[in-house]
Parts: C-alpha cells; structure tokens; sequence
C-alpha cells in the first residue's frame, strides 16, 4: 500500500517537472521571438527615418528651386520695367525738348502776326477813308443818302432772293431725300418686304350659324327667360331677327363675344338650354378661354423667340388675339411690329432681341384687365414697368404715340414700325365718316390760300392737287405754295402714311375759227 503511493507521488512528482521544463522552453521560445521582432521593428525604423530625411531634403530642393524660379521672374519683371522707363523718360525727355522748340517758333509766329496786324491795321485805315470818300461822291452823283441807296437796293433784291431760297430749299430738300433717306428708305423696304402680313377683320359683331329657325324658339326660351340669362351670363346682347339660319351676338368686348359663341355653340349642340344649364356652360368656356389666353400667349413668345416675360404679360398678350383696333387684330399687328422692330434693329446694328420685345409689347396697354383713365402707350409703359421690364423697353412702350420723351434707339423703330404696320394698304379700316372729314379738311386747307381755284384730294387722301390761276400765281409762286401748304397740312392734320401736294398752274390760248 505504502509502494503504492509512493508510486504514484513520484509519477506526480515527474509531470510536474516535465511541465515546468516545457513552459521553460516556451518562454525562451517566446523571448527569442520578441527579441527578433524589436530587431526587425528598430531595422524599419531605421529605414523609415532615412526615407523621411532623404523625402525632406526633396521637398527642400523642390522649394528652395521654386523659390529661385519665382526670384527670378520677379528680378526679369523689375528689370523689365526699369527698361520701360528709362525709355518713358527718354521719350519724355524728347517732347520736352520738341515742346520747347514749338513754344519758340510759335512765339516767333506771334510776334511776325503781331507785326503784320499792325499793318493790316493801317491799311483798313486807309481803306475807310477811301470808302468814305466814294460814299460822299456816289451820295453827291445820285442824289440819294446812302440808307436810302440800300432800301432801294434791298427791296429790288427782295424778289429775287425769295425765289433763289425757294428753289434753293426745293433742291435741298431733294438732295437731302436722294442722300440721307436712302438707307432709311432700303431699311423700310426690306423689313416691309421680309415680315408677311394680313388684312382687317370685323371687330364688333359675330354671326353665329343654325341649322334652321326652329333653334332661335329654343334659345328665346318661354317668355325670353333663356335669352336673358344668357345675356346676363355673358355681357353680350344677342340679336335675334328676321336673318335666316344666323343670329347676331353683338358687343365691343371680343373676348365675352368668343365666349357667348362658345357656349351658345355647346347649348345648342347639346340640345339642353336652360338659366341653370347655360350660367354651367358659360361658366366652364369662361375658363377655357382664359386657358386658351395663356397659351396663345406662351405660344406667341415662344414662336418669337423671347424669354423671361412675366406671366401676366404673357397672358395680356394671348389676350390680345380677341382685340382689335381699327379692324386690325391686335395680336397680329403686334406679332408684325415686334418682327419689323427686330429687322430694323438687325439692319441698324441694335439690339434685334430687346426690339422684338418691346414691338411684342407695345400695345399691351389696350388690354387691361380694368379700364384706367390713361393712354394706352402709358399704361402699357406703368405695366411694364410694375413687371420688371428693362428701361429701353418701357420707354418704347410710352413713347411710341410721343405721350412720353423717347430716351433711347428702340423708341424711334417702335414708333415707326407701328406705323409701318398700322398705315400699309388693307391693315385698318377707316370710319367713313372720319375719312371724308379729313378729305374735306385737305381740300378746305389748300382752297384758303389766294389764288387757288380748285382743289381735289385723290388716290384715298395720299395727294392733293391744287388747281392755280395763272394769271394770278408764277411758276416761282407755285413753288412756294406747294412747300407752304405741306408744312401747313404737316402741322395742323392727323393722317396715315403721307401726302403729296401738287400745284397745277396752266396757261390756255383759246380762239374760234369762224
């Protein structure tokens, strides 16, 4: 039993021990190990250290050569400039001197015209006493003081002179028209040739088309209660008569006209007409135009080609499409004034964009959405102005029917382009009765001056012929009324385009053969 534990306390006894030697042998292992990585850690380090240095002295090279470079160029600029002006002070130096030279020989200069006054001087002396003395003989040979000489002299000249002016003036005013309005005559040509245009429309009436009579019963509605609302609904008084298969919508506002024949349209399509059915058909075209508007409006600046308008402009614009003036649409005309505005400008080296803008918008005054007590070129120019437009533009606007000063270049082409557009054949049409008052007008003017027998406004009020007594008015006075009664009409009358005055003065022999 003893042997036994004794056995087994030496078996512990050797485990022990073998476990001591191999934890032993593991620390030396171990240590061996961290000795070997200190080594390889410090070798690294080592390396590393050197590259930062040689790294360091790179970057150094590198600073110190671009520190040369910038020293250098510094250096070359200073004596570059030094250079410059030694040679500035040499050529100051030389002016100087050729300065001093001039004052000389201008001093010089002074002194011989001094010299040459005084001379001068002496001679005009001699000169008035010479003419005094013919003045006293010529007085004593005829008679006469020498104010009265030149009275007579004076007033034989007169004549004479007045028809030298007159024809002086006629071949002045020729030349200048042959010379200075040349460009100006090419320029108006081409834009006129090169913007396409369209004639006047109605602008106070539609007729809206039926298929048969029967419909007006329908759209009179029992005891006129249809036709009443319908008018209360739009604005617009509808005219049913005796016309066959048509009724007349008639009103000053295009826009609830287009509106009254939309809807009158949709009713009777439908077949339903009705107070409440047609406020809801009026209602809802109400708010297709005002759509139809904006897109007309972003469709005209887009086909112009010009960007940035405020948004209310653009729908004053699109609004323009239901206006008229003179039987011209608004819209058309001034699509046509912003193209001729813009062709102009190109021919004339201005600003051809800011031109078509301001054409686009001169007229943006006729459509306010109220009814101000303002010129329409005014307040065109105060919405312009309330939406940001630039100066050049808005002074255009104002300025086109001269209400406002013209500030700029843009405000001559607008005006003339407006009146380019407005005046051509078939653009507007006239009131009658107006076009026969400014007729009698031009024939009353020419018939108030003496000697005028007769007077005839032909080819629509763009010439004028004035008949003359011969015996009473000269070829040379024909000249002189022709010139005074075009400044007089120039002055005083109000007319498209302009108007040719011509003086017919004829002499007739007549005898009979017996």
């Amino acid at each position: 039993m003893n042997g036994n534990i004794l056995l087994i306390i030496i078996a512990l006894i050797s485990l022990a021990a073998g476990g001591i030697i191999t934890y032993l042998f593991h620390l030396m292992i171990l240590r061996n190990r961290s000795t070997n990585i200190i080594k390889e850690a410090e070798a690294e380090a080592e390396v590393i250290r050197k590259d930062k240095i040689l790294q360091a002295k790179e970057k150094f090279l590198q600073l110190k050569s671009e520190h040369e470079k910038v020293i250098n160029d510094k250096n070359q600029r200073v004596q570059v400039a030094e250079n410059t002006l030694r040679q500035r002070e040499g050529s100051l130096s030389q002016k100087t001197e050729d300065i001093h030279r001039k004052n000389k020989e201008v001093d010089a200069i002074r002194d011989n015209l001094a010299h040459q006054l005084e001379i001068l001087e002496r001679k005009k002396e001699e000169l008035d006493k010479s003419h005094k003395q013919q003045v006293e003989q010529l007085e004593t040979i005829s008679q006469l003081s020498a104010d009265e000489a030149r009275n007579q002299l004076i007033e034989s000249l007169k004549d004479e002179a007045k028809s030298e002016a007159m024809s002086s003036i006629n071949e002045i005013v020729d030349e200048a028209k042959l010379t200075a309005n040349r460009e100006a005559k090419n320029i108006v040509v081409k834009t006129i040739q090169r913007v396409a245009t369209e004639t006047a429309i109605e602008n106070s009436v539609t007729v809206f088309n039926i298929d048969n009579d029967e419909i007006k019963g329908r759209i009179i509605g029992r005891e006129g209660r249809n036709i009443r609302a319908l008018e209360a609904a739009t604005g617009i008084e509808i005219i049913v008569d005796d016309t066959p298969e048509a009724i007349i919508l008639s009103g000053f506002d295009p826009v609830r006209r287009e509106i009254a024949r939309l809807a009158l349209h949709q009713l009777v399509t439908d077949g339903r007409i009705h107070p409440a059915r047609i406020e809801e058909v009026v209602n809802k075209t109400q708010k297709q135009i005002e759509e139809e508007i904006a897109e007309v409006g972003k469709r005209t600046v887009i086909d112009l080609g010009i960007h940035g308008i405020h948004p209310e402009l653009i729908r004053l614009v699109g609004k323009m499409k239901y206006r008229s003036s003179y039987g011209q649409n608004l819209l058309q005309h001034s699509r046509e004034v912003a193209n001729l505005c813009a062709v102009m400008a190109s021919e004339l080296d201005l600003n051809a964009k800011l031109a078509k803008r301001a054409g686009l918008l001169h007229d943006i005054g006729k459509v306010p959405d109220d009814e101000p007590e303002l010129p329409h070129a005014v307040l065109g120019m105060k919405l312009a102005e309330k939406h940001k437009e630039k100066a050049e533009v808005c002074n255009a606007i104002g300025s086109h029917h001269d209400e406002v000063e013209m500030n700029t270049l843009l405000a001559p082409i607008v005006q003339v382009c407006d009146a380019i557009s407005g005046a051509r054949p078939g653009a507007r049409r006239e009131i009658v009765e107006s076009y026969i008052k400014r007729l009698k007008e031009l024939e009353a003017l020419a018939l108030s001056y003496p000697g005028v027998s007769k007077t005839y406004a032909i080819q629509a009020g763009r010439e004028l012929r004035v008949i003359v007594g011969s015996e009473k008015v000269s070829d040379k006075d024909a000249e002189s009324l022709s010139y005074d009664i075009a400044k007089k009409i120039q002055d005083e009358m109000t007319y498209p385009g302009q108007v040719k005055i011509t003086v017919i003065r004829e002499t007739r022999a007549v005898s009979y053969a017996k």
